[in-house]
């Protein structure tokens, strides 16, 4: 079995989590790092006892020793550093999204099916316990045919704990952009490719002000709409709805839900941390047999769900101690074994374009019809990736 050299480019918070995950496998070695800040990457590199720290991205892509790059830097810059990665002959997995647009990212899948080289992307949160859990729920027909989706996504922005909050209102940000990429990947795991997407959207406020300590009481510009409703249709037909908002106080609403003609699946946490943007929590389950509206009274059983047990070892349900990487490292397995990556390129890619699709419809009053399509990940099974 071949292992593989990483080299890391980007090396803020979210890289300690990277990094001590991919330490627990043997199919990966954490060989580089680079920062623009030579002395900060000697610090990273020295923390965890990476062999070799680079001053920028040029430098480390030239190591001929490298063969997959973890890109972790700003959005603005996945598609230039990606690219630049594939021409330089390496696997890249990235953090999402896979490019700040649609059309950027296709150049990036066409490279890499040119030079036969891998591209994995992050959100790999649907390989979470959780959603692996609701996976294999549809898989044994526990639910029937998928009939409808709908997904919540909502909270009252990023001004107040974010330091540097201003840029979730820019272009290239929103809440589609920012935490969309979760939600709607956490649908296409579970049903597939959609076809064709309907949407409107407004936004509360024109200017906001910091509330968070390093730039407190400072305004700025709301460029982007921040609550959106949107629609769409599945390539198996089932209907689902996504709301995405920085502009909702607070909310009961159930993050996730799948309906089918047997039974319906809940993921139903009032905390919006506790969604999909992470990899574990609670999966809750109705059928005929616990169906709330067939006994009178109602309030009876409104808390009688079912709750099917996450046995997924991937199941953490903190940000702090999470499996993200887990992508990746299923990645290095499919180059190892010639089959598909389940956080893939082409799923990051069909993602990318159904946000725009989102927001294109809203902005134009207008129906989308999505072109990309991708192949609907294997489920992982449960002791997948033994660790060290």
């Amino acid at each position: 079995m071949e292992k593989f050299n990483v080299g890391i480019i980007g090396i803020g918070d979210i890289s300690d989590v990277y990094i001590n995950n991919l330490n627990n496998y043997d199919i990966v070695n954490v060989f580089a790092c680079a920062s623009r800040n030579l002395k900060k990457a000697k610090k990273k590199a020295e923390e965890y006892s990476i062999p070799k720290p680079y001053a920028n991205s040029k430098e480390l892509l030239a190591d001929p020793e490298i063969d997959i790059i973890l890109n972790l830097t700003p959005p603005a810059v996945h598609s230039e550093l990606n690219i630049k990665a594939l021409k330089a002959g390496k696997h890249v997995y990235t953090e999402k999204p896979l490019a700040a647009k649609f059309k950027d990212g296709k150049k990036i899948i066409e490279l890499a099916k040119d030079k036969n080289l891998y591209v994995g992307s992050a959100p790999d949160t649907f390989l979470g316990g959780r959603l692996q859990t609701c996976r294999k729920i549809i898989d044994d027909g526990r639910i029937g045919d998928i009939i409808g989706a709908s997904a919540f996504v909502v909270s009252h922005g990023h001004e107040w704990f974010h330091p540097n909050p201003e840029y979730f209102y820019k272009e290239g940000a929103g809440p589609i952009l920012d935490i969309g990429p979760y939600y709607i990947s956490a649908l296409l795991s579970l049903l597939g490719s959609i076809n064709k997407v309907s949407a409107m959207s407004t936004r509360a406020f024109e200017t906001r002000t910091i509330e968070s300590k390093l730039k407190k009481g400072q305004s700025f510009n709301v460029e982007v709409d921040t609550h959106i409703t949107a629609n769409l249709k599945f390539s198996n037909n089932a209907v689902g709805t996504l709301i995405a908002s920085f502009d909702v106080w607070d909310s009961e609403l159930p993050r996730i839900e799948i309906y089918g003609t047997k039974g319906t699946i809940c993921i139903n946490d009032i905390d919006p941390a506790n969604g999909p943007n992470i990899f574990g929590g609670k999966v809750l389950l109705r059928t005929r047999k616990n169906y709330r509206w067939k006994t009178l009274p109602r309030e009876k059983l409104l808390s009688d769900w079912i709750e099917v047990p996450v046995k997924h070892r991937f199941n953490s349900i903190s940000h702090q101690k999470n499996s993200r990487g887990i992508g990746l490292i299923d990645m290095a397995y499919a180059i190892n074994e010639k089959r598909d990556a389940r956080a893939s390129g082409q799923m990051a890619l069909h993602t990318l374009e159904v946000m725009e699709a989102i927001l294109k419809s809203a902005r134009e009053d207008c129906y989308y019809k999505v072109k990309s399509r991708f192949t609907r990940p294997e489920p992982l099974p449960e002791d997948f990736l033994k660790e060290n």
